[in-house]
């Protein structure tokens, strides 16, 4: 069985420290590495991994520039072939989770991921957020894999690069899409809720959104130049009023009033070359 490498970073979150650390102690599976990497916090937080001294193998709290070069911190640290990071809020969804995964990562992919689990507020209900079988670039525009539900190769880090210290937000995202779209590198779905998704995260603040569409452009701009205007096309295909659309083609009637509108509509618009005017069958 390959040894798995559990990273926690922390910053002045001593109750989601002590929540992890808790999750990540008290699973069933016997054997793992177990990590901590404190950015120097002043709120309580070294004396929860004082606590905890003894469950973990590896901690450190020393100033650290921000999230990337804490876990990189904590990725040159790991011993294990794999490694997953359960941060300061994460927690693991059952006890024997860990153990489950353990048995269906065989060593024969670079990454292994599972789903997640979360609270909706709106309905007032824990949800599923399941991810598909197959990851196309067209996947990570909008999304990304899960942190708290992803086993990475510890060698990627090496092979590849390790987390970009330059991206704020995004460095995760932009590892993830470098090894799946342009390396190659294999992945499997094992289908297992492997965590609880916090949405107070810094990469779900709203506030946050700008700056992470900023950090996705340049990711874009560097590896993808020559499919930019693809990569808008794509995200004009895979928008609500997009698949509307193709919904109204399934109804002949419906059909013929959207494509009446739309050459009306047309008819007021400059610039528009007539011979492409309205939707065609």
């Amino acid at each position: 069985m390959n040894k798995i490498s559990i990273i926690t970073i922390n910053y002045n979150e001593r109750d989601g420290l002590k929540k992890t650390i808790q999750s990540v102690v008290s699973q069933t599976l016997a054997e793992f590495e177990y990590i901590v990497i404190d950015g120097n916090s002043s709120d309580g937080s070294k004396k929860v991994i004082e606590e905890y001294k003894d469950k973990i193998d590896h901690a450190v709290s020393e100033p650290d520039s921000g999230i990337y070069n804490a876990m990189n911190k904590g990725i040159r640290a790991a011993k294990g072939d794999y490694v997953l990071f359960m941060n300061s809020g994460d927690c693991f969804y059952k006890l024997d989770t860990l153990e489950k995964a353990a048995q269906l990562i065989d060593g024969g992919h670079g990454i292994y991921y599972g789903d997640l689990i979360y609270y909706n507020e709106k309905k007032k209900r824990y949800e599923d957020w399941i991810f598909p079988n197959k990851l196309t670039l067209g996947f990570f525009i909008e999304n990304s894999l899960p942190h708290q539900g992803s086993f990475i190769k510890r060698s990627l880090f090496d092979s590849i690069s390790m987390y970009n210290e330059n991206l704020k937000i995004a460095s995760d995202w932009e590892f993830f899409i470098i090894a799946i779209c342009i390396e190659k590198v294999s992945y499997k779905h094992i289908g297992l809720v492997i965590s609880e998704y916090d949405f107070t995260g810094i990469s779900s603040d709203p506030k946050n959104y700008n700056l992470v569409n900023s950090e996705k452009h340049l990711t874009f701009d560097k590896h993808f130049s020559m499919i930019i205007e693809d990569y808008k096309l794509i995200k004009v295909l895979e928008s609500k009023r997009f698949r509307n659309i193709i919904y109204i083609k399934q109804f002949g009637i419906a059909w013929k009033l959207l494509k009446g509108f739309s050459n009306v509509l047309l008819l007021f618009l400059p610039g528009q070359d007539h011979s492409y005017r309205g939707y065609r069958n």
